[in-house]
């Protein structure tokens, strides 16, 4: 059977994070129209039994890192580089092709390359031409694929360009999996979602999610998080007058956490301040930046 591990790079909001739920068929990574929603490298699989285990990895968006959180995640990055068998260079066809490129040129991919051209559905017929010719030239180009994530067009011809390219093997996680990581991650992660959504550019940025409590009891699942800020401002504005927009969170969250654990949930959210907390290592661990 085909195995391997299939990780996704490109620029920050080029549709990676869409792309792996909308191939794997659950919502395995939180988007937003926001750059930079994805912080963690998030390993999803795709299996079909004694046919294939495709081991996904959404990685965050490439940036320069400003700090340490930043550093933190671009080490994500460079992880997902080292056990790649393909990588996924995926592209808004609509964005700055030699920019991206030159992202391209410095992962120095030693693994085929898959260019992936995403968002078809908003861009002319001209520009994906130009687009397709000009990645084709590119000695770290095996294949191009021409997609829309979010559409959902053509993942059964990217499904198969894959499959293609991935080695025979014996599968490395069970089938009944869908990922490594814990459920603690991903209610994190519902959270931080609805934090990207509700609020403005400033406030996501400055945000993480620490989960205290998860109790599983026999009909409902016991929840304590806290929603981490810089500065009491921010805190403020999570909170909302007279709780409004913390409530809002808590609806909002709740009703997904349900739908992934698949039980009632009982979420209780509290906001603290921590000054600074995207540069100090500390606190970078403890919110799960390792």
């Amino acid at each position: 059977m085909k195995v391997g591990f299939v990780n996704i790079f490109g620029k920050p909001n080029a549709g990676k994070s869409t792309l792996i739920n909308a191939l794997v068929g659950e919502k395995m990574a939180i988007t937003s129209p926001k750059a930079q929603t994805t912080r963690h490298r998030i390993k999803a699989f795709l299996n079909k039994p004694d046919e294939y285990q495709v081991i996904f990895s959404d990685t965050p968006g490439i940036i320069d890192p400003q700090y340490k959180l930043h550093e933190h995640m671009m080490q994500s990055v460079k992880s997902a580089l080292e056990d790649a068998d393909i990588a996924l260079l995926i592209v808004d066809a609509n964005e700055d092709l030699e920019e991206i490129d030159g992202i391209f040129q410095k992962l120095r991919l030693k693994v085929p390359g898959l260019v992936v051209l995403n968002k078809i559905d908003k861009a002319g017929n001209g520009r994906l031409a130009l687009a397709e010719k000009f990645f084709a030239e590119k000695a770290y180009c095996s294949k191009i694929v021409k997609i829309s994530a979010l559409q959902k067009v053509h993942l059964n011809k990217l499904l198969d360009a894959i499959l293609s390219l991935l080695p025979d093997g014996h599968p490395f996680y069970s089938e009944e999996d869908l990922s490594d990581l814990p459920t603690k991650f991903f209610v994190s992660e519902l959270i931080r979602e609805k934090i990207y959504h509700l609020f403005g550019d400033e406030i996501p940025y400055h945000a993480a999610v620490l989960i205290n409590e998860f109790k599983e009891r026999e009909d409902i699942v016991k929840i304590q998080a806290d929603i981490i800020v810089q500065r009491d401002t921010q805190k403020s504005i999570i909170i909302g007058e007279k709780g409004k927009m913390i409530r809002e969170i808590g609806i909002l969250a709740r009703a997904d956490i349900e739908q992934f654990i698949g039980t009632k949930v009982f979420l209780e959210l509290f906001v603290k301040v921590r000054p600074k907390w995207r540069d100090n290592d500390m606190h970078l661990r403890e919110y799960g930046y390792k």
